[in-house]
């Protein structure tokens, strides 16, 4: 199965792009026949059996076709088979010991990608929110942005398509959001204690929370960590598993490669790059020699061709040999340094670099751990006992004590030597009891040498006692591990004889250390020694395997290595001590020969992993046969640019199908592998990105997501290599790679044009961020013939601008594709609008993403939103005549056209680049006549009914009116001759809102309704046109100025009107009330006080010019005299009703004065009420009358201050008729100043001028006005006066003073 041999003649028929002839030369031969033979049987017993057919009915033309095309297919299947075979090889051993790559940190995290199951859930999560069916609170503004969101993008084609495309991730979904909410709060006013960074922090937790739905949080954090972590680096396992994958290879496959190989074995993978760099080096001589040059654009690039390759192979030797000898692979830092040395590979290892003996360092890690001590029978049981270990005469240390009955202890000591063979040291002691005694009694000690090699494991070891000790079986149990320093690749005891080293044949301890990647050295050691005692650099040397040799007495295996003047011999007590060490020394040597065992030595000793690991014995002939030849093809004799082809596109195609949405970025462990294979096998950095050029633009091609910045980087190198700027070092260009690069710039001036034309689609809501622009800017590029010319920003220009025409004609076809949007020329009048308007809202859904999503070309080139402009333009030129076709058709004074001006004109005002456009003024030129028939249709039905309301007015307050309906409709334009508007829908004023609602809840009517039925009627039509107007935010200043202008004056009119008909109301009213105590205030003259307020207050916003445009003094003038009169009313009203209030106190002074003294009527009503005190009882006197005006006052009062509703107006009242009061009252007392008031009249005064006085206090009334001379004047007067009366009358004030008292009766 792993065979990826073929038939004998296979090898002429394979692509010679893919694959060159020499490496089918190298790798095919030995599988070609063991192919044959496969199938030989089967196609001799064919030929009888074709001649028996021939007589009978033959074989049919379309069964030997169909039969050779099967053939045919079989055998491209498994030459694909074996290149990729032969490829993983290669991948294998870049994964393994990579000297040259490391894997990136710093490449931006790729984000999980969102698949059509993914998105279907989504939908339905936000669709079960909008639909109340979560437990997420949420206010209406973040109700109505995630409607928006999910009726805009989630439902959104576009989306569905880049989904489908593998270019959206879930950063992407929330990123759009974010956009979207950013727009609406900065759109929201400010609100005291709530930033709108707060808002928009909320909002995201919310959406987070929608997003997810009922997944668990903690299963998907530990998802996307794992994610996270095998998206940045990879264990060489995981490589290993992801390119087995990417050239679908299957693990017993992986598994039978992986151990021929010895991938795990770091040694063999680092010799097998050094046979690899010399490959090379001989390689470029021979094209030199033989002059066998690619074909260069100059023919001066030949001899540089050959530098290029030598510089090549001298930059990895550094690499290499600036890698620590300790470990190899993506595990640690490399520190590459560039070599200065043009010598080859051959030449490092000359006679002139001597290995010195202090260059040879090692350090060993030993671990001594004693156990127990056995046989010590001559202590006494508590007797304590305890041990020391010491390693080279060094540091000592010792264990617990334990009792002689129980030594035992566990305990472990650390040491760490630079000898290969230490002297380790453990003595036994106990506790001297002598009171003279200076040190402690040894009972015995044990001296071990140990090896790297020896066991692990704890033994018991006799102990040397001394002499007069009566303990002789005394054994301690301990074990001493030796670690295996990393530049250690062997050591054991050899016997060895050579010419210019070990003169004499000798068991010796030998070490092979390795220095650095290309020194390594055979030491000899002695004990306690840390310097060897005699080394051999291996450089040069080859080992094999040899016959014993007669006349040296030990060993009984050799081997040797040879050099040129020189011959070791070697020899072992064991085979498999041999096969190590001849496997560890042909790694050293970096020979091409492999050492093979003799033949009765496999049989004979079997033992030996390293064999197995060699050739498997498990496979059977074929299958060995087929391993071997992958793995023993020399690299050099391939064509890896067309192999590297194969490899990248299929690890593009596996990196575009896994689970994150990549964009066409490799992952790091991919772009580390990469990275590796091209240095390690010398692929052109020009070829690689043309190769990642065609593949990346055959993935924009099919529909998929591809970064640009990917393809401005790729194309970018490579025209840098073909004009000659050497990025990457490489002089020399080809005339296959110009041809290439040629190809390709032609193919992507096409791709970026169509991917600019469809804007919208290729970079849907601006995902990939950023993407419009590197298009830009890679199209700038790509139009320049040189590196350094740069193309004429007028072309660029007219590029693009050709570019967003043919866009515009194709966003608005799709427009009306989705809209669903038939233009039947036979539809109703009131269809053709409503289609209209919803098409008209979806342009400017259009115009608002593109700027909101696709102004990033601003950032690439200055003139992009001039360009875009221009668009916008050609994209509503076209939506302007199925506009002008629909209004055509709407009925003479219809105003069901101004929403569509307004939504239209809303959008293009606050467009600095389409405010006052073409498309702009057209609109304004279509709705100039009906906005003027409009306003004028309106002031005659405003006219009319002000002058029909007022003549049916009965002055009832709408407070009552509200207070006894439950439901009041919008107030109504009278109906005229004419067919008059009606006030539209979208400009109703926001006070009525609770109305239409019918609800009055939380309301305060006051604040709302304060005048008549036909005054709050004609405020609000008044309002509400000028709302209206001010809703179309006219954009053309001059005619903004003339409506404005006109709808002023038309309120100031109606104004004038209004107060004129209320005043005129007022007088009639007030000349028919009555002028006793019984008057109380009607309402309606209450509501008439209502109406001149809301006429002031309106005033200032219905008559007055908005933008300081007041400069006219004719204007000036005419609002003067709306104001004046105003007040002028206003203040005669107040006059008139204090005028009533005065007549009535008026009326009462006026019986009292019946009572003045010296009058008949006086005299006689003072006998009578004293002489019917003297049978009955009489009220006090006074009192009715008091009473009667204090109710009037006080009730009066309480109906000013309940109907009016404006407290400046009703405190000037409260002053005008408190100061009237007094100085009424302080003239009719001024008259009688000569005169001593009656008992009744000073009763009747007193009580009155108190109660008035704390009355209007109680109603807000000042103290400066209550006390003022008036006030003064009466309070003297009448203190004296009751004063007089005290002493005439003794008690006949019966209790009635000006003095305060809290007894008084109320």
């Amino acid at each position: 199965m792993l065979d990826p041999s073929s038939s004998e003649d296979t090898g002429g028929e394979s692509d010679p792009e893919v694959f060159p002839e020499a490496p089918r030369k190298a790798a095919g031969k030995p599988c070609g026949s063991s192919r044959t033979s496969g199938h030989s049987q089967p196609r001799q017993s064919t030929a009888p059996g074709g001649k028996t057919g021939a007589k009978d009915s033959g074989v049919s033309c379309g069964e030997e076709e169909e039969r050779k095309e099967r053939e045919r297919r079989e055998k491209e299947e498994e030459e694909e088979r074996k290149m990729k075979l032969q490829i993983y090889v290669f991948v294998l051993r870049c994964v393994a010991y990579p000297f040259n790559a490391k894997q990136p940190t710093d490449m931006a995290r790729r984000q999980q990608k969102v698949n059509k199951q993914q998105l279907q859930a989504v939908k339905e999560r936000f669709l079960a929110f909008l639909n109340g069916e979560t437990q997420i609170v949420a206010d209406e503004a973040f109700c109505n942005a995630v409607r928006s969101y999910y009726e805009g993008f989630l439902k959104s084609e576009r989306v569905s398509r880049m989904v489908q495309s593998g270019g959206c991730s879930a950063s992407d979904f929330r990123e759009v959001f974010k956009k979207n909410i950013e727009r609406r709060v900065r759109s929201l006013p400010e609100i005291d204690g709530l930033s709108k960074e707060t808002v928009l922090s909320s909002w995201i937790a919310k959406y987070d929370a929608i997003y997810r739905g009922e997944e668990d949080m903690r299963r998907q954090s530990q998802r996307a960590h794992l994610s996270a972590v095998s998206e940045l680096i990879l264990s060489k396992e995981q490589l290993y598993e992801m390119f087995q994958q990417i050239l679908g290879i299957r693990k017993f496959e992986h598994q039978l490669l992986y151990n021929a190989c010895q991938l795990d074995n770091v040694d063999e993978q680092a010799a097998q790059i050094r046979r690899e760099l010399d490959g090379r080096l001989q390689l470029a001589e021979q094209i030199a020699r033989e002059r066998r040059y690619p074909q260069f654009v100059s023919a001066d690039m030949e001899v540089l061709y050959v530098d290029e390759l030598r510089s090549a192979v001298n930059l990895l030797m550094a690499n290499l040999e600036s890698l620590p000898v300790s470990k190899g692979g993506p595990d640690f830092k490399q520190k590459l340094k560039r070599s200065s040395m043009n010598n080859s590979f051959l030449d490092m290892g000359d006679e002139g670099d001597i290995l010195s003996k202090s260059e040879v360092v090692l350090s060993f890690t030993l671990e001594i751990v004693i156990v127990e001590v056995q046989g010590l029978k001559s202590m006494a049981p508590n007797r304590i006992v305890y041990c020391t270990m010491e390693v080279d005469g060094g540091q000592k240390l010792q264990t617990d004590q334990a009792e002689a009955s129980r030594p035992q202890w566990g305990t472990q000591g650390d040491f760490t030597t630079t000898h290969p063979l230490p002297s380790v040291k453990v003595k036994l002691f106990t506790e001297s009891t002598a009171v003279l005694a200076l040190e402690d009694k040894e009972l015995g000690r044990v001296v071990l040498n140990p090896t790297t090699n020896g066991p692990k494991q704890a033994e018991f070891h006799r102990m040397v006692v001394p002499k007069s000790s009566q303990d002789t079986d005394l054994k301690i149990k301990l074990a001493v591990r030796m670690d295996k320093p990393p530049n250690m690749k062997h050591s054991g005891y050899v016997y060895a004889l050579g010419q210019r080293v070990w003169k004499r044949w000798k068991r010796r301890y030998f070490v092979l250390v390795q220095v650095s990647q290309y020194t390594f050295a055979m030491c000899s050691y002695r004990e306690k020694k840390a310097e060897p005692q005699e080394l051999m650099q291996l450089e040069g040397y080859t080992v094999d395997y040899c016959d014993p040799q007669p006349g040296l007495q030990g060993g009984r295996v050799f081997f040797n290595a040879v050099k040129e003047g020189d011959l070791i011999m070697f020899a072992c007590d064991d085979e498999q001590d041999r096969v190590l060490w001849v496997q560890a020394m042909y790694r050293a040597t970096g020979q091409s020969y492999k050492p093979v065992p003799p033949p009765q030595n496999k049989t004979t000793n079997c033992r030996g992993g390293s064999l197995n690991q060699a050739s498997p014995i498990s496979l059977d002939p074929s299958q060995r046969q087929g391993v071997e030849e992958l793995i023993s093809a020399a690299p050099c004799h391939f064509d890896h640019a067309a192999l590297f082809t194969i490899l990248q596109k299929n690890t593009l195609q596996h990196r575009m199908k896994d689970s994150f949405s990549c964009l066409g970025w490799f992952s790091p462990g991919q772009v580390f592998v990469l990275d590796e294979y091209c240095a390690r096998y010398g692929v052109r950095g020009c070829h690689r990105h043309l190769s990642y050029l065609k593949d990346l633009m055959e993935c924009s091609e099919n529909n998929v997501l591809v970064d640009p910045t990917l393809l401005h980087y790729s194309y970018a190198f490579c025209a840098s290599h073909v004009h000659g700027n050497r990025p990457d070092g490489m002089g020399t260009v080809t005339v296959d790679e110009k041809e290439q690069f040629e190809a390709i710039r032609n193919r992507l001036i096409a791709l970026l044009d169509n991917q600019i034309t469809h804007f919208r689609y290729c970079f849907p809501f601006g995902r990939p961020d950023g993407a419009l622009k590197a298009t830009l800017s890679l199209q700038e590029r790509v139009l320049m013939k040189d590196i350094t010319t740069p193309v004429p920003p007028e072309d660029m220009k007219k590029l693009v601008q050709r570019c967003l025409e043919k866009a515009a004609r194709i966003n608005y076809s799709q427009l009306m594709e989705y809209a669903q949007i038939k233009g039947d020329p036979q539809a109703a009048p009131e269809k053709r609008l409503e289609d209209l308007t919803r098409l008209g809202e979806l342009c400017i859904e259009v115009l608002q993403q593109n700027d909101e999503h696709h102004s990033e070309g601003r950032e690439a080139f200055s003139w992009w939103p001039e360009l875009m402009a221009e668009h916008a333009e050609m994209f509503l030129f076209l939506y302007q005549a199925d506009m002008d076709a629909a209004l055509q058709i709407q009925p003479v004074d219809s105003w069901d056209s101004f929403p569509l001006f307004q939504l239209l004109n809303n959008f293009l005002r606050t467009d600095p680049h389409l405010c006052n456009g073409t498309f702009h003024k057209h609109l304004q030129d279509l709705f100039v006549p009906l906005v003027v028939r409009y306003i004028d249709l309106m002031e005659s039905s405003i006219a009319q009914s002000i002058h029909q309301g007022f003549e049916q007015e009965t002055w009832q307050s709408v407070k009552s009116l509200t207070n006894n309906l439950a439901n009041v409709p919008l107030p109504k334009v009278p109906s005229l001759p004419l067919s008059l508007p009606q006030m539209p829908s979208f400009s109703a004023p926001a006070w009525m809102g609770p109305l239409c609602d019918n609800t009055l809840q939380g309301i305060n009517l006051p604040d709302i309704f304060n005048g008549s039925a036909t005054s709050e009627d004609l405020f609000w039509k008044l309002d509400a046109l000028q709302l209206f107007v001010l809703d179309l935010h006219w954009p053309e200043p001059e005619f903004a100025k003339h409506l404005e202008q006109r709808l002023k004056l038309m309120a100031s009119d109606m104004m004038e009107a209004c107060v004129k008909r209320t005043k005129s109301a007022f007088d009639t009213k007030m000349q028919k009330a009555s002028k006793t105590t019984d008057f109380r205030v009607p309402p309606s003259v209450c509501t008439m006080f209502n109406v001149l307020m809301d006429a002031k207050k309106q005033c200032s916003k219905l008559c007055v010019l908005d933008s300081g445009q007041e400069t006219d003094k004719q204007w000036q003038q005419y609002h003067s005299k709306i104001d004046v009169l105003i007040d002028d009313a206003f203040k005669e009203m107040i006059s008139s009703l204090v005028s009533k209030f005065a007549a009535v106190l008026d009326g009462v002074l006026s019986k009292l004065s019946r009572y003045d003294e010296g009058t008949l009527f006086s005299s006689i009503l003072s006998f009578t009420v004293k002489a019917a005190a003297k049978y009955v009882e009489v009220p006090k006197p006074g009192m009715d009358v008091a009473d009667t005006y204090i109710t009037f006052v006080r009730q009066n009062q309480d109906i000013l201050r309940d109907h009016i509703n404006d407290e400046l107006c009703i405190e000037n009242m409260f002053e005008q008729w408190y100061t009237g009061s007094m100085k009424m009252v302080c003239v009719w007392l001024t008259d009688r100043l000569d005169l001593q008031l009656h008992m009744y009249q000073l009763k009747t005064l007193i009580k009155i001028v108190k109660k008035t006085y704390r009355d209007f206090r109680l109603q807000g009334v000042l103290d400066g006005t209550l006390n003022n001379k008036s006030y003064e004047t009466i309070y003297n007067r009448l203190t004296v006066e009751e004063a007089t009366a005290a002493v005439k009358a003794g008690d006949g004030l019966q209790g009635i003073s000006m003095r305060d008292s809290e007894e008084e009766d109320d």
